[in-house]
This record gives C-alpha cells, structure tokens and sequence, in this order.
C-alpha cells in the first residue's frame, strides 16, 4: 500500500491528511497529536474514524492542517482520515456515514453585510 491523500474541511480549516500503513502514529503539522491538540475531546475525535472501523494502530497519519480555530481544524482533520480509510476499503463507508463522519459540514460564517455593524446585526433605530 503506497500513500493514500485525502482531504477534509471545516469552516476555514483545511486538512490534507497521508495515510500510510503503519504502527498508529499520528503527527499534524510535523508535531506528536498531543502536542497539536492537547484536549482529550478533540483527540478523541480524531481517534473515532478509526474506532468506528476498528483499523486503530494499523495506520501511520501525517497531516498538514492550515487555518480555522483549534476545533474546526480537529474536525478537518477527521473528515480527512474518514475519506482516506474509504479509500482503502469501500467496506468503511456504511460504518462512517451512520455516524455522519463522510459528511463535509457547509456551514460557515455568515458575511457582513454593508450598512450594518455585523452580518445580522443592525445599527440602533432612532424614531426621532
């Protein structure tokens, strides 16, 4: 098995993630996952792809992740290992989009619009 990329997004944040076969290390930005996200949640969720499929410490994952906030960069990067362990096996599939891990999620932040502080926001209405 050679290098298998995919890539995940969320807001913002873009993660390109490499799975090669492998002992289960994971590295994000060429640093230890723990050191990236030092939160237990946001480990954990990057762990579940593969719980769900139960591939854990059987693949090596390197990730390059750019933008977004800490929690939009973690479920990039879920995303991205979702899509990589499909490639490697269709069987994945069902298992990952019961638990909605094959689904990029569309919302983003609204923009601001002209003649308003922020995008909904208005300015105080003065009657008189």
């Amino acid at each position: 098995m050679e290098v298998i990329n995919a890539l995940g997004r969320r807001k913002t944040a873009v993660a390109r993630v490499y799975l090669t076969k492998g002992k289960g290390k994971i590295s994000i930005n060429k640093r230890e996952m723990s050191e990236f996200f030092p939160i237990d949640f946001l480990q954990a969720k990057i762990h579940q792809p593969f719980a769900l499929t139960g591939t854990e410490g059987q693949y090596d994952v390197k990730v390059n992740v750019v933008g977004g906030g800490i929690n939009g960069q973690a479920e990039a990067v879920r995303l991205g290992i979702s899509r990589a362990l499909v490639e490697v096996s269709a069987d994945y599939k069902p298992m990952l989009k019961v638990e909605g891990l094959m689904t990029r999620d569309p919302r983003m932040v609204e923009r601001k619009k002209p003649g308003q502080p922020k995008a909904r926001k208005k300015f105080q209405f003065s009657k008189r």
